[in-house]
């Protein structure tokens, strides 16, 4: 392995169709108080984004030494394949950190990173996520925080608590110290979409790796907030993706998980929880679909290419 120059970051960018968002982030990145090593684009759109890369590039090699790799696929791999992808270009760099970007993301101020890397020297973490912030409301997080035991989405109300022990939405502005991909692995591509943020927390926690969020920085990023379906007041809810792609790879995925990870709460919560909910919806078809898909996560089936 490549010897790890101390405090360099590269960044691993993961884009899919929305060239407006990823010229905004890298902007924001490449005014980052921190300086880049590398900044890594897997672009599997249905349009290639080289337009936008093109005009980044010049734009970044005015203001800074940061080198930008384009990397495109002509196959849709997917949010744990294209972070997959560009985690390992981030690695063939050298660099001591891996800092990893949606494109719909963006740091909320230009010291971000610097504050990211900051907090994990002092508190001796591996792995260091920022808090998640709507763009349409700063003052309200983009994905909540289970806080005694009630789901919380005010930032002012988190933000009392400097830090979160074990805890983060991944993967939206993880700053990850380059050799724990050596201990827990890369994202699970069999998972795609929507669990393998989940699955890789849980391996850092398995592996006894430091991590968490701080709340003195900020992402910010599209909210989940229509997701959220409460069951019993703000204590316990269940999730519903938007469409029908999401659904079937979250609900798949969230069965697998609790197989996979042994998550006997989780099981309970989901086995009761949903069917709760498409029932108070008279939601037949809704709870139908569920089923078949949290079950084939169960039986560990149901993966496969998108493209079948």
């Amino acid at each position: 392995m490549a010897e790890l120059t101390p405090g360099s970051v590269a960044a691993a960018v993961v884009t899919y169709d929305r060239p407006d968002d990823l010229r905004i982030l890298l902007a924001s990145l490449s005014a980052q108080t921190h300086p880049m090593l590398r900044i890594t684009v897997v672009d599997s759109g249905t349009r290639p984004a080289q337009h936008v890369l093109d005009n980044a590039e010049r734009a970044l090699a005015l203001t800074a030494s940061t080198q930008l790799d384009v990397v495109r696929s002509e196959a849709n791999l997917g949010g744990a394949g294209g972070f997959s992808l560009a985690i390992l270009h981030a690695l063939a760099s050298g660099a001591e950190w891996v800092w990893i970007m949606d494109d719909d993301a963006r740091p909320e101020d230009s010291s971000c990173l610097e504050t990211l890397l900051r907090e994990a020297d002092e508190r001796g973490l591996d792995v260091v996520l920022p808090l998640v912030v709507s763009p349409e409301d700063p003052s309200r997080l983009s994905f909540g925080f289970r806080l005694d035991g009630e789901l919380e989405f005010s930032r002012a109300a988190v933000e009392q608590r400097a830090f979160l022990p074990s805890v983060g939405h991944f993967f939206n502005g993880a700053l990850v110290r380059s050799e724990v991909f050596f201990r827990v692995g890369l994202p699970d591509l069999k998972l795609f979409i929507r669990g393998d943020e989940t699955d890789f927390m849980l391996r850092l926690r398995r592996a006894h790796i430091p991590f968490g969020t701080v709340t003195s920085t900020a992402l910010q990023h599209p909210s989940a907030w229509s997701e959220v379906q409460h069951v019993v007041g703000n204590r316990w809810h269940v999730l519903v993706p938007d469409t029908d792609f999401k659904k079937g790879h979250f609900y798949r995925n969230r069965g697998y998980l609790i197989r996979r990870h042994l998550r006997p709460k989780s099981f309970v919560a989901d086995a009761v929880g949903y069917p709760l909910h498409f029932a108070r919806q008279r939601d037949l078809p809704g709870f139908r679909a569920w089923a078949k898909a949290f079950g084939e996560g169960l039986a560990g089936r149901g993966f496969r290419s998108p493209s079948e």
